[in-house]
Parts: C-alpha cells; structure tokens; sequence
C-alpha cells in the first residue's frame, strides 16, 4: 500500500482493519443536510475543539473573521449565519486542532520511520511547534533557533546560482506573504516561482487570456441573481466548493436551468438540503440543482461543447435563411469578436459521428441542453479541473469561451464564464507576482520602486522543477506551503530525486510527507495559521486573499498561536531576505512585519490599477473587485477583440500510445472528506466508498468484459511508451454508474500512475483527469493466496 493511503482510521490517527474490498452503500440523501451537521460535529470531536471551534467557525468568512483556509470561493458582503462549508469546517478543526508536534515528537521518530506513515497519520499529529533542522547523523529533526535557521538558508542559497533555487507557493499564503515571497525571489536573482496553479488552473491562465484578455473568470458573485442559464462542466460543487450551493438553491428557486456535463453524478449537482434551513432540515425537502446531467466520457468535453457550438451555428444558420430571428448574437460577434467566420466553419465540418464518439453524449441529448442556452438571456459557464487537467485542457477552456461568445454572454450581467478556482488564495498570490512568467510581472516597476534589475528570464514551472530536479539542474527547494512531493506526478521517479537537493526548506503549519523528502541540509520552519491572531510590534495583524471571483477580503485571526515559538509567514520571509540579501535601502522587511498594512501600501503602489485604496477598501463587507477588462468588454487581445479559436482536435487521447477495448481512461479526484492532499478520513460517504480510498470507480460492463468481480483486487498500470513501469497494486474495482471505458481513483494515491510528461499543452498543467491505463488481476493478492 501506498504511504499515502488510508485503510481506515481513528480519531488518534491509528489505522483500522477495515477491508479494502468493502461494498460501497450507495448515498441517496441530497448534499448538506444531516449528513453535513454530522460530519461537522465530528470533525470539531475528533480535533478536541468542540467549543473554541464553535466559536471560531461562526466568524468563518465573516466581514470581521477569518477567510476560510480551505476553497476560494466568494464572500457575500451579507453572510448567511453560518458561512461555513462542511469541508470548510473541517479544515478548521484540521488547523485549529489542540494536538501537537514538539521536538520530543521527532526525537522519538526517525525520518525513515516517518516514511512509513499515511499521511493522514502524518497530519492527524497536529500542529507543528518549532523550528528544525534534519540532522542527517541521527536521521531526525532536531529543533534549532530561527537565527541559526535564517542563517543556515540563506548560506546555501549564496553558495549556489540564482536560477538553481526554486520558490514554490501553494494556494493559501496571503496577498502580503505573497508579494514579499515573490519580491524575495527576484531580489536574488530568479523568476523561478511556480505554485500550485500550475498544477491546476493555469490552463485557464493560458487560454483565457487569448480569447477575452483576462486570466481569470469574470463571473460576481451579484451575477447568479440575475442569470438564468448555468453550465458546469468538470466540477464536483458539493465536495470542492459546497457553499455555492446557495447560490444555485437560490437560482433554481427563481426558475433558472442548471446544466451539467460530468462523468460522475456528483450528489451536490443533483440535490441539496440546505442545513441553515429549518423547512429542509425538519421536512424531507430539498432542491433539485442540475435540471439535466449529462455525463460525458472522461476527456469527452471538447467534443460535447462542439457538439453544442454546432447547433447553435447550424440553427443559426436556418434562421437566416427563412427570416426568423437569429439564435446567435450578430451584434455582439460583428463588433466585439474575431475570428467567427473560421470557427463557425469548423463547426459546421464537424461530423456528429465525431462528437458523439469522443463526447459518448447523443446528439438529442446535446440538442436539448443547446436549446434550453439558445434561449436564455443571460447565462453563465462553470468549471473546475476536470476540464483544465487534461492533454487539450487550454483548448477546453477556449472553447467554453467560444460557447458564451457566440450569445454575447460576456461582460453583461447574469453572464459570463467562472473558472472555479480551489486552495483559498491561489488566484490572488499570482495577482501580486508569483508567476514564472516575467512578462506577467510589473519588473520595470519593481525596478523603479526597489532599485534593482529584476531578472528577465523565464523562471521555471511545476512540471520543468521537478525535471530540474531530476536532472540535477535544480539544487534548493523552497516551499511556502504545501505538499509538493505529494501532489506531483511521478512519485516514485521523483521520490529518490529529491535525496540529491543540496537544500530543501518547507514553511508549513503541520507534518506532511514532503518535510520527510530531504535534501543534504534541510529546514522544517513552522508558522501561523491564519485563523491565528497575529501580534507583532504594531498589533494584531489584518492580511488579505482574494477569492474565484477576482474580490479581495480581509482576514483576521481568532485563535491563540498554536506555540509560542511561531512565526508569521512574512516574518519568516522577511527573515530569509535579511539573512540573504545585501542590504537594500528601499526595502524596510522588519517595518513590514511589524505593520502589514505598509506592505499592502507597497502592493498598491506596484499595481496602482488593481490595488487603489487597497487599506481603505479590504475590509469593508464583501471586499472589492479587482477590475477585469472583459468585465467592460474591453478585450486585451492580440486583435484587439474577444476572440474565437479553433481547436486543433476534438480527441483527447490523440497521442495516446496504443488504444483498445483494454485502455481506458483513469480521472483522479478528491474524496468527500479531503482538500488538496489533506486527507481528514477514508470516507467519502456521497460516492459510498467507507473506511478505504484503496479503490476503482468503474462501469460494469468493463469489468465482466475484463472478467472481473465486484471488489475484485487489481493492479492498475499505465498504458505509456517511455520505459518507466507506474502501477498501484491491490486497488479493488466497484461497479459504479460512470461511462464506459472510464475509471475514477483517488488523489494523490494515484499520482505515480501520471507521468510527468504526461500535461497540457501550453500551460504543463499535469493531465491528471484523463491517464490512458490498464487493469490486471493482482499478482500481491495471488501471491499471498498461495
């Protein structure tokens, strides 16, 4: 078994003997409900915080709270009473937990022992204390002061290059760690700053740019009052962002059409018991969300909305011809777009045998959503990463685009596309400068206010990091955040890699498997929580993040410090570049610690666009939007217009190695009690998978056509070309209602069966939602039979 599995557990983090080839109990209750109050109160149980974590989850998302730690998803400015997630919750309870790691704990504890461990055990120990340092004699951690840590940092960093370093954030610091992290970067020398964007939405980053000139969705939360056409594609709301669920309870009790397009019936997007309601908690009554589900083959969206493109031009088409009114909006294509001509013809070429092959959607089943959109005044496109993560995950979002183009559904009220954005300020850390890309960051108004020359060159992503690593090009890994080693392809290639890092530093709050992946010296540096008050010399500390629909909010923590000993994220940062750094008379890192409002000052000064007034505006309820061009239909294009673009092919599995009936097609994805890597139990009670995450999702047609039993063990392996074996042994297949030829299994458990060149074109997001595998029966379970 994988050390990042689970086979059940404890509330102390022990593991259960629960079979991994239990039956699933299929879930029939809607999201929320009962099932959600449940999994909260045990949550707040099990992390022994039932009353400080009652009352700290009442300030949740709250104007004068704390922005949650887990999703981005928006804010209102009018909050319902409890504006908390089930999920949201339990990230909560994760941080806010009274359990603790010391230096006695890794005294006890070899690393290579630790190894050994899931990473829910890992996790479930509790917060991080102290600073430590590996202690490669002893293989344990040992704890260390913050100067002999600054210090020891910032020797390796001088002894190497620049572009030898990595900086790597995940999706949580806020927009004032962010800014510094990313200016400590480039006042050393590199650009080499990916983060977990490039792991998840940086295909939108890519894409959208091209066709309405922004990077982000241009959807308002005040937007879902007026639409009255929502598509989701690739996304499961009730598990990675339950609180929009509000939202399209309220929208669908005003009328407005939900459609869904998703290889899997995600509970939350077929029915929702909202549990602030007394009429749906004490009553069977709940909401119907999606009024068509349509479940297309795993890496089959392409296909369907072309299929949807095409009839909207073809009916288009005949409305022209016998003089009825038009169904697509010429005003709005003849002044604000180019390129139509060449992609309606595309559409138009496009064989209905091709899009119903690739999507496995029939045509009248396309027809009728098309109709339902052709006939909507304002409507909105919805997606997660089961449309970003993917070979053609930039021409998947293009098209979307194309799709609310051709009815003028950008830049109007009720309208517009939302790319569903996942870990709580992964939008905004790239609005502040984290990027690889030097042509995304202001560099010449660095230069200007910080009196250096920023490095121009292109700094390194996620993908070609860990390629870095392999090759040895890359000798220092700093990580702000996260679980880096984890969350990546390839882990048993990259795993030994790792060894051969002169330096690894990982800034964090608890104990991950990545801190166990070391180079020769190595720095384990634990911070604050931002649900934790942060006192510094000029008070409690306000910082600020910005959710999926580019708004910036306030955060203030609540709790006490997890340890006296912690450290801010920008202390620690600043505390980096002064040990690193030349002296620098226009960088004041100790007055910014002190008042981090100076460095908000300093981030409205860099963007004076984005950030006006930034510390009179980012507390006020609901936050401010950031403008976005598209927003104003103001394209910053190449043409100067929103543009249509063609795809270069409908089929996502066009460079797939070999295909067959015995290929098929693996997705990855989170389970109902998890976020990002963090696993909270083995439950994931909507999908009816119990005490094991040890399983494949699959049709049952492919498993009596491959011969196999319902639970049956097997070894999943990947269908590739490059030499390299990657297989999980002893999973356990589940007849489950998912299209034929596909197959769901668990992040990250999965993630050695994706290879690392394995990503979308253009933007290297890793294709994680679409691995072309093969199934056999399990040698680990014949063999011990026998």
């Amino acid at each position: 078994m994988s050390t990042d599995q689970i086979t059940g557990t404890s509330t102390d983090g022990a593991t259960d003997a629960t079979p991994a080839s239990a039956p699933l109990k299929e879930y029939r209750n809607a999201a929320g409900g009962w099932g959600s109050v449940k999994a909260v109160a045990s949550i707040l149980v099990q992390e022994h915080v039932t009353l400080n974590g009652s009352r700290i989850l009442s300030q949740q998302n709250k104007p004068d709270g704390f922005a949650c730690v887990s999703c981005s998803w928006a804010k209102p400015a009018d909050p319902h009473l409890f504006e908390f997630c089930e999920n949201g919750a339990k990230a909560t309870a994760w941080e806010i937990t009274n359990k603790r790691i010391n230096a006695d704990f890794f005294a006890a504890h070899t690393l290579s022992e630790l190894r050994s461990w899931s990473g829910f055990e890992l996790e479930s120990r509790g917060r991080l204390t102290a600073p430590m340092r590996w202690d490669a004699a002893t293989d344990r951690y040992v704890q260390t002061t913050w100067e002999h840590a600054f210090a020891g940092i910032a020797k390796e960093l001088q002894a190497i290059d620049p572009n030898e370093a990595v900086f790597y954030a995940s999706g949580r610091a806020s927009l004032e760690t962010s800014y510094m992290y990313a200016l400590l970067a480039r006042l050393y020398g590199t650009n080499n700053l990916p983060d977990s964007s490039n792991m998840c939405h940086e295909s939108t980053s890519v894409g959208l740019p091209k066709s309405i000139g922004v990077p982000v969705g241009t959807v308002q939360l005040e937007d879902f009052t007026h639409t009255d056409c929502m598509l989701f594609f690739g996304h499961n709301t009730g598990t990675n962002a339950p609180r929009m669920l509000h939202q399209l309870q309220d929208a669908r009790k005003r009328g407005a059409e939900i459609i869904t397009f998703n290889p899997l019936k995600e509970r939350g997007l077929v029915s929702f018991a909202n549990p602030q309601s007394p009429l749906d908690m004490l009553t069977p009554s709940e909401t119907q969300i999606s009024t068509q589900y349509h479940q297309v083959k795993i890496g089959g969206d392409a296909a369907a909305i072309a299929g949807l493109c095409k009839l909207l031009i073809e009916w288009d088409d005949d409305a022209q011809r016998n003089g009825a009114p038009r169904v697509l909006d010429a005003a709005f294509i003849a002044e604000h777009t180019h390129g139509f001509e060449a992609f309606a013809d595309a559409m138009r070429a496009t064989s209905w045998e091709e899009i119903e092959e690739h999507s496995q959607l029939s045509r009248a089943a396309l027809e009728n959503a098309a109709r339902v959109y052709a006939q909507a005044n304002a409507a909105m496109v919805l997606y997660g990463m089961g449309i970003t993560q993917h070979r053609n995950g930039v021409h998947n979002v293009q098209m979307l685009s194309n799709l609310l183009l051709l009815r003028g559904n950008i830049g109007r009220p009720g309208a517009g596309i939302c790319p569903i954005r996942g870990h709580s300020n992964v939008q905004g850390q790239r609005t502040v400068g984290i990027t690889e890309k030097p042509e995304l960051a202001p560099l010449d108004k660095l230069k200007q206010l910080y009196g250096f020359e920023p490095p121009r060159d292109k700094g390194l992503t996620t993908v070609e990091a860990c390629r870095g690593v392999l090759d040895g090009k890359v000798k220092a890994f700093i990580g702000l955040g996260g679980n880096f080693q984890v969350a990546i392809p390839d882990h048993h290639v990259m795993d030994p890699a790792w060894r051969r890092l002169r330096l690894t530093v990982q800034i964090a709050t608890k104990l991950n498997r990545s801190h166990l992946l070391h180079g020769e010296v190595a720095y384990l540096l634990p911070c604050l929580g931002r649900i934790e008050i942060d006192r510094q010399a000029g008070g409690e500390q306000w910082v600020s993040v910005e959710d999926s629909t580019a708004c910036v909010h306030g955060s203030h923590g609540l709790a006490e410090p997890a340890g006296d000993m912690l450290l801010s994220e920008p202390a620690i940062v600043a505390g980096i570049a002064k040990a690193l750094l030349p002296r620098n008379p226009n960088v004041d890192w100790d007055a910014w610690v002190n008042d981090y409002a100076l460095v908000r000052e300093a981030i409205e000064r860099t963007y004076p666009d984005q950030f006006k007034d930034f510390n009179q505006r980012f507390r006020q309820p609901g936050g401010f939007h950031r403008p976005l061009a598209a927003c104003e239909r103001k394209w910053n294009t190449e043409s100067g217009k929103a543009n249509f673009i063609v795809p270069d092919t409908l089929d996502e599995d066009a460079d797939m190695p070999s295909r067959g009936p015995d290929v098929l097609r693996l997705m990855t994805t989170r389970g109902d009690s998890q976020f990002n890597t963090t696993v909270y139990g083995p439950d994931d009670r909507f999908r009816g998978v119990h005490g094991t995450r040890d399983v494949l999702l699959m049709h049952q047609d492919d498993m009596t056509r491959l011969g196999l039993a319902e639970g049956a063990a097997v070894c999943i392996s990947t269908d590739s070309n490059d030499g390299i074996a990657r297989e999980v042994d002893g999973m356990h297949v589940h007849a489950f209602d998912i299209p034929p030829g596909c197959v769901m299994g668990y992040y990250p458990e999965c993630n050695r069966l994706i290879p690392l060149s394995h990503h979308a074109k253009s933007s290297q997001v890793p294709a994680s939602k679409s691995i072309p595998v093969r199934l056999r029966k399990s040698a680990a379970v014949g063999q011990a039979a026998a």
